[in-house]
């Protein structure tokens, strides 16, 4: 199973509902997703092989 398919949405879900809950949140929450995101593009599943 590919890690970064799986960790997207469960990371998006998460922010979604902080989001609801506490909107105050939202500047950090944006800012941590695309965090996690950018990691996750950079590093894929975990290959961390640098040729």
């Amino acid at each position: 199973m590919n890690m970064s398919l799986s960790l997207a949405p469960i990371v998006a879900l998460i922010a979604g509902v902080l989001i609801l809950i506490v909107p105050r949140l939202l500047n950090y929450i944006v800012a941590l997703y695309l965090i996690l995101i950018g990691l996750i593009g950079l590093f894929g599943n975990g290959n961390f092989h640098f040729h």
